[in-house]
C-alpha cells in the first residue's frame, strides 16, 4: 500500500511540474505584441494531430486583422485539405499591458491571454463540432514569435482533462 501511495505522490508532481508559464520567456526576443503582428494581412498553414500522433486535417487560414486602439478584429478564413470552409470571427480586447481577452461566436465565455518576450499564452473553451454533435473542448494555446517574422503556434485540445489531440500553425505576415 505504501508503495502504491509513493508512485501516485510521485506522478502527481510529475505532472505538475511540466507546465510552461508566460513569464519564463519575458526575456526572449523578438517581442511580441500580438496586435502589431495581426493587424492587416496574415496567412497560416496547419494541422490537427490526433492524440495517436496521426494527422487527421490539414488547412489553410487566411486573416484580415484590424486595430482600433483597444480592440483588434480578426477574420479568420478557413480552408481544410477535404474543401470544407468555415469563417470565425474573433474579438480581442487589450485590456492591460500584456493582457487580453477574447470571444468567438463558439467560445465557451471568454478566451484569456498574456503576452511576454515572444511568446502568447492563450486558454479558453470551445464549442467544436464533431460529427453530427458538439463537445465542449479546452484550447491551450501557446505562440512564439520567431526572428526570421515567422509566427507558431502550438494548441493542445483537451476535453474532461483528456487530450483529444494538438493543432500546430506558422503565421506568416502577407506583403502590403
Amino acid at each position: 500500500m505504501n508503495r502504491w501511495l509513493v508512485c501516485a505522490s510521485v506522478l502527481l508532481l510529475a505532472g505538475g511540474c511540466g507546465t510552461m508559464q508566460i513569464d519564463e520567456f519575458a526575456g526572449n526576443t523578438p517581442r511580441f505584441v500580438l496586435e502589431d503582428y495581426f493587424a492587416g494581412s496574415t496567412r497560416a498553414t496547419g494541422l490537427f494531430e490526433d492524440r495517436f500522433g496521426r494527422v487527421q486535417r490539414q488547412f489553410v487560414v487566411d486573416i484580415s486583422g484590424a486595430w482600433d486602439g483597444r480592440t483588434l478584429t480578426l477574420t479568420e478564413d478557413f480552408v481544410y485539405d477535404d474543401g470544407e470552409t468555415e469563417e470565425r470571427i474573433w474579438i480581442i480586447e487589450k485590456t492591460a499591458e500584456a493582457r487580453y481577452t477574447g470571444t468567438t461566436a463558439n467560445a465557451v465565455g471568454t478566451a484569456d491571454g498574456r503576452t511576454g518576450g515572444n511568446a502568447f499564452h492563450w486558454k479558453y473553451d470551445f464549442n467544436l463540432a464533431v460529427g453530427d454533435g458538439t463537445w465542449k473542448v479546452h484550447f491551450d494555446d501557446w505562440m512564439f514569435l520567431q526572428p526570421n517574422g515567422t509566427l507558431l503556434n502550438k494548441a493542445t485540445i483537451t476535453r474532461w482533462g483528456f487530450k483529444l489531440g494538438t493543432v500546430f500553425l506558422s503565421f506568416e505576415r502577407a506583403e502590403p
